[in-house]
């Protein structure tokens, strides 16, 4: 296994056999959240985590009761403005400039950001959603955030809370800022609103899953993206290639539940060594 160090530069054996890897073509990619922390989006594990700080909404808790959703939904829609305002860095466009030169066999994206697409690629799969989409948990419509976000505007005039937002998109906000906050349900039935993301304790929709298992399986490698895969849902598909004999590739800072799957582990800033990635194997 090949291994460099962070601050090992970048035209080292690490980027090198990347470039070979990636050269070859055929690669999935799986992307986690500290890809998009260049964007000033916050990772979960990583150097801008938050998540011990933060206490994630629960699919249990938000159907539960009236109240959860009202401090969700505040929570979300001050932190909304951020989210929708961040931009593709570096690393998207490294990505996106790899697909356009016909290296890659898709991307599947734990981050809800749609900063990926943002970007320019087009075959990805968003495996917990994207928050730019809202569901309605009675009739299944599907609108856009934008949507959501100007009758939340005008539901809760002069509201202008603001708290540090965290990996989910959501800030930080006292009770005093959530009391009073109103919340709109659906337009077309009355129903409990939802972003189109996967909340803790709520399952990937199955043929999502398999879609993903189909990518890998058709790939001739797999390529890890600023994921600690700390758990399950981003680490069965690199145990998977793994299984399947593949070389797996982690770009990652920090180590991951993956690494003893790696072939090649990579620890350096993703703009900066998908760039050079990008360079390196001529794609514009």
């Amino acid at each position: 296994m090949t291994r460099t160090a962070q601050s090992t530069p970048l035209d080292s054996t690490g980027i090198e056999s990347l470039a070979e890897l990636v050269a070859g073509g055929g690669v999935a990619v799986l992307s986690g959240a500290g890809l998009s922390t260049e964007s000033g989006i916050p990772d979960y594990r990583g150097p801008t985590g938050r998540a011990r700080k933060a206490q994630p909404m629960t699919y249990q808790s938000f159907v539960a009761g009236a109240d959860a959703r009202r401090r969700y939904w505040a929570r979300s829609h001050a932190g909304w403005r951020q989210i929708s305002g961040a931009r593709p860095n570096a690393g998207h466009r490294a990505v996106a400039a790899l697909e356009r030169a016909g290296l890659l066999a898709g991307v599947i994206t734990q981050n809800v950001d749609g900063l990926h697409q943002a970007a320019g690629a087009r075959r990805v799969v968003e495996l917990h959603g994207a928050l730019d989409r809202v569901v309605c948990l009675s009739c299944r419509e599907r609108t856009p955030r934008s949507e959501l976000d100007r009758r939340l505007r005008a539901a809760n005039p002069g509201w202008d809370a603001t708290g540090l937002v965290n990996p989910d998109g959501d800030a930080a906000l006292t009770d005093e800022q959530v009391a009073g906050f109103q919340v709109v349900g659906c337009r077309s039935c009355g129903g409990v609103l939802k972003p189109d993301v996967v909340f803790f304790g709520e399952n990937v929709p199955k043929p999502r899953v398999d879609e993903c298992f189909a990518l890998v399986g058709g790939a001739r490698a797999l390529l890890v993206l600023g994921s600690s895969l700390a758990v399950r849902s981003g680490l069965r598909f690199v145990v998977r290639a793994a299984e399947l004999g593949l070389p797996v590739a982690i770009v990652n800072q920090g180590p991951t539940r993956g690494d003893e799957h790696a072939t090649l582990l990579l620890d350096a800033p993703l703009g900066t060594a998908l760039g050079e990635l990008a360079r390196r194997v001529g794609a514009p």
